[in-house]
């Protein structure tokens, strides 16, 4: 067993399918299907089921995803360690982001490390809920992650970096003679009438919404949507207003909308998790500049 086969045996699972693996990883099919066979002779265990043209990850091989990504990791780190030492720079930073947290902090986050490791990738994927984030980190699909929740997090088995709380503010179109004025605190009930654009149940952010719709007054949800970049665009368009986390207050007034803070408003709590150990170099520079900038926002507030 070396590392090529189990970066062929990821790219198979990743890609769904020997074909698609094979182009991605600009090898023949032919050998990339001996490479696996020599892996799971190795083994003595299936890693996958073929069902039809297709193939269906086996029990064996779900169970050797995790070491999989954990040994390739190792081997990156290695590899940007002794790149370090020879003086050259390098390397690729993955990091699990939720949609708000995606805007802010991550937005100055990269700003500020592409300013110190130019050299260094930061590679983000989309998650939509803290267990997706935590999943992420714990399998090794990332080495970072930046969630949003209710409440501080706690999770067995990781760290957990505690980076800001966003109060919630509404977002609309900016209206001459309405209730929302940019800048100027906005009571729940002085929403009534106005039309709400909301995420799908589950989240902080529609939790608030259903307590202002709760009160009456007129006030009721226009549209439900699944990804929150929608939302922005329907408010700007006139359809309704928004209530999202204050990381979205710099970008929605640079697209020409009003922010107002909500009034005794709950809170975003933004919390960067990571595995205790197996962190690449570049993975430990972000970390540690999160953690020089959670500092900071500590102290403003």
């Amino acid at each position: 067993m070396d590392a090529r086969q189990l970066e062929y045996f990821l790219a198979i699972v990743e890609h769904g399918g020997f074909s698609k693996a094979a182009a991605a990883l600009h090898v023949a099919q032919p050998s990339l299907s001996q490479a696996m066979a020599n892996l799971e002779a190795d083994l003595g265990v299936a890693l996958f089921h073929r069902v039809g043209r297709g193939v269906v990850l086996s029990e064996a091989g779900a169970e050797l995803l995790e070491p999989s990504r954990r040994v390739l990791r190792d081997m990156t780190a290695v590899r940007d360690t002794a790149a370090a030492l020879s003086g050259l720079h390098g390397g690729t930073v993955e990091v699990a982001t939720m949609p708000s947290p995606g805007i802010e902090p991550l937005t100055t986050l990269v700003q500020r490390f592409a300013e110190r490791y130019p050299a260094v990738t930061v590679s983000t994927q989309a998650a939509f809920t803290p267990d997706e984030v935590v999943s992420m980190v714990r399998s090794g699909a990332c080495e970072l992650g930046l969630l949003g929740s209710a409440s501080p997090v706690a999770v067995s088995g990781l760290d957990v970096l505690q980076v800001e709380d966003q109060p919630f503010v509404v977002v609309a179109a900016p209206q001459p003679h309405g209730p929302i004025r940019d800048d100027m605190a906005i009571r729940p009930d002085e929403l009534a009438g106005q039309k709400l654009i909301a995420s799908r149940p589950g989240s902080l952010m529609r939790s608030i919404v259903d307590e202002i719709t709760a009160g009456g007054s007129g006030t009721g949800i226009v549209t439900v949507v699944d990804h929150r970049t929608s939302i922005l665009p329907l408010v700007l368009s006139g359809v309704g207003v928004a209530v999202l986390p204050s990381s979205w207050t710099w970008l929605a007034r640079r697209c020409g909308a009003v922010v107002a803070p909500i009034e005794h408003s709950a809170h975003l709590h933004v919390a960067m998790v990571s595995l205790p150990a197996h962190l690449t170099p570049a993975a430990r520079a972000f970390l540690a500049l999160t953690t020089s900038l959670a500092r900071q926002r500590a102290q403003k507030n």
